[in-house]
């Protein structure tokens, strides 16, 4: 996009507050390109897939469409005027940003606040390249009804074309409680497409009273189309729409001295009355500021020298430091050389779904005032102390962000080794079989140097005796996932797998074969006299790379945890599948396949009812009466 280009685009920009994006076509961004992105939320937490932005509707898009990529997120009292400033770009990296991007995406918000809080949310969201942005945020649970004459209510981290979605929420478990008891009592269906059409008579969920069955007619589709409205009002911030049928449904159980079923509804209900007040709770606080016991206070050292500028944050409640870390963090060198605008891009991202501190103790402040503003319309007392127990607190602080470095912490000193920007996600793959029979793939996750469970991953392989091809197989499932946009996790920053030179080319193979460009070694055994007493080594695409103890340590631990859980699956998927149903006449691979996803183990199966089993695909009477009889 030339300055011509952007010129024309602001011309047409509303003069309101509100988020832009410089978006690039996948086959212009080229190395940012990273397959498809989930709808993005606006500033008040409800957003539709069918948009680009879910916000601002007509008003909000500027350009081409397409599967894109977001190259940078910024927010703006005058779009316009913002916009234009773009055609004079300051610095060579964001005249190279502008250069990349095709078009210019905007959302329009009624207030700086809501613009601020957006804009967090999609770096949060996208991980931007030309943003400030934490590497490590997970992605967080969002509710959707689906884009259907009969929408299903889901909790998903990646939402369908076209759904309309709610959240991001932070707690999964208190969600599953509210999406549980709206199907209690609206009825709303939770099955897949597939298994809505061509029924003809309701499934179990309609027998336990958790769907009211629009696939057999059961209740009208003008019927169910006002339960799903009452539904949606609830996450609009309605909480009567949920809460007073529950607390009728709890003084009449109390009525019959059903007291068990009476606290069942009243431990949801307490849920239910809280949920929107807690999603409050993440931009403000009920704290006092007087300096009792309760106050919570939040110390932030932002240090810009080296390689990898770092923000450290203390937390210290009644008195005490509680704990202390260094969100890993992305850079772009426009903001490495200003600690001020450091914590302006940090604060707003790192508190979008974490409850502000009563307190925000800071070396100085944010260079952005709207930044400062948010946090004071918060209640959030910020203070740049220069003496006493604060000012020394903010030292520590700084001490903690300065001591990050190579040398010291294994990803970065892994970054360095390899030439790379960061090492903070680590997947690692590996292949287990028994000669060539119940081969499976592990792909597990470190982020930060620590395992994350939730980023684990596994996946049966063809059968045979060949590790490469098995490796080909595993990486190419996961490239695929990523490109296409079927993974809910970020990209890695690398990819490390068990095995030598030929798995290492049959892996690379694979990514590139999907366009997933991502930086892939292998840990390997080395030969008699090499450094490392284990004999471990790294290889690159040119051989041996040499890197420091701690970094082989982390490529050790992750390339153990891969081998402990291929072995961990290979020995479930070998001992369960191969004698439990293999055997049994009329269980075909489909529909062992089918049984395994329904149910996820032997034990389960063999625990399902009847009808239970026959609402698998694939599982008729007589083959469940088998099932039943064998198992």
């Amino acid at each position: 996009m030339d300055t011509a280009a952007v010129r024309e685009l602001a011309n047409d920009l509303p003069r309101e507050s509100g988020v832009y994006q410089f978006r690039a076509t996948e086959d212009r961004a080229g190395g940012d390109a990273a397959g498809g992105y989930p709808a993005d939320a606006d500033a008040g937490g409800h957003t539709d897939a069918g948009t680009s932005d879910g916000v601002g509707g007509g008003d909000g898009t500027v350009g081409s469409s397409g599967t894109e990529r977001v190259l940078y997120v910024g927010k703006a009292v005058d779009l316009r005027d913002r916009v234009r400033s773009y055609a004079d770009p300051r610095g060579t990296r964001i005249a190279r940003m502008v250069e990349n991007a095709d078009n210019v995406e905007v959302a329009v918000t009624d207030t700086e606040t809501q613009a601020l809080l957006l804009e967090a949310n999609l770096i949060k969201r996208h991980q931007p390249r030309y943003n400030v942005r934490l590497t490590d945020d997970k992605s967080y649970p969002l509710v959707q009804f689906t884009d259907h004459e009969v929408p299903r209510i889901e909790i998903t981290r990646d939402p369908d074309e076209g759904a309309t979605v709610y959240g991001p929420f932070t707690d999964r478990g208190e969600l599953e409680t509210i999406v549980k008891a709206i199907r209690e009592l609206y009825g709303l269906r939770g099955c897949s497409d597939h298994k809505y059409s061509g029924r003809d008579r309701p499934c179990l969920d309609y027998e336990i009273g958790l769907c009211t069955a629009p696939c057999t007619g059961e209740i009208s589709a003008e019927a169910y189309a006002e339960d799903v409205l009452a539904a949606k009002r609830f996450f609009e911030g309605e909480t009567g729409a949920l809460a007073d049928p529950l607390r009728q449904r709890m003084g009449a159980a109390a009525q019959d001295q059903a007291f068990e079923r009476a606290a069942s509804f009243r431990d949801r209900l307490e849920t239910v009355e809280a949920f929107h007040g807690e999603g409050e709770d993440v931009v403000s606080h009920a704290g006092s500021h007087d300096g009792g016991h309760g106050v919570r206070t939040h110390v932030l050292g932002a240090a810009v020298e080296g390689r990898e500028p770092t923000v450290a944050v203390l937390e210290s409640e009644g008195g005490k430091l509680v704990d202390r870390h260094r969100p890993p963090l992305a850079v772009p060198e426009s903001a490495r050389e200003d600690p001020a605008s450091l914590l302006a891009a940090f604060v707003p991202q790192y508190y979008a779904d974490r409850r502000l501190p009563d307190v925000l103790l800071l070396p100085e402040e944010p260079a952005d005032a709207e930044v400062r503003a948010w946090l004071e319309d918060r209640d959030v007392d910020v203070r740049v102390p220069g003496a006493g127990r604060e000012a020394r607190l903010v030292d520590l602080a700084l001490k903690n962000a300065r001591r990050a470095g190579p040398g010291r912490d294994p990803c970065l000193a892994l970054a360095d080794a390899l030439g790379i920007d960061s090492a903070q996600r680590v997947e690692g793959f590996d292949v287990s079989h028994a000669g060539g029979k119940a081969t499976v793939g592990s792909n597990v996750l470190a982020v930060d140097g620590a395992e994350q469970t939730d980023g684990y991953r596994r996946k049966k392989l063809p059968e045979g005796n060949d590790d490469p091809g098995s490796m080909y197989e595993l990486l190419r499932w996961r490239a695929a996932r990523a490109v296409e946009g079927r993974d809910d996790r970020p990209d890695p920053d690398v990819l490390l797998i068990d095995g030598g030179s030929d798995q290492l080319d049959a892996a690379r193979r694979a990514i590139d074969a999907a366009g997933w460009e991502i930086p892939l070694v292998a840990i390997a055994k080395g030969e008699i006299g090499d450094r490392d007493a284990s004999g471990d080594r790294i290889l690159g695409s040119d051989g041996r790379i040499d890197v420091p103890d701690e970094a082989l340590r982390l490529c050790q631990r992750v390339r153990d945890e891969a081998h402990r859980f291929a072995v961990q699956y290979h020995q479930t998927v070998r001992d369960d599948v191969s004698t439990a149903l293999d055997e049994i006449d009329g269980v075909g691979s489909t529909t062992r396949e089918a049984l395994l996803a329904r149910f996820g183990s032997i034990e389960s199966i063999r625990s399902a009812s009847r009808d239970e089993l026959e609402d698998v695909d694939g599982v008729g009477s007589t083959t469940a009466n088998t099932l039943i009889d064998r198992l």
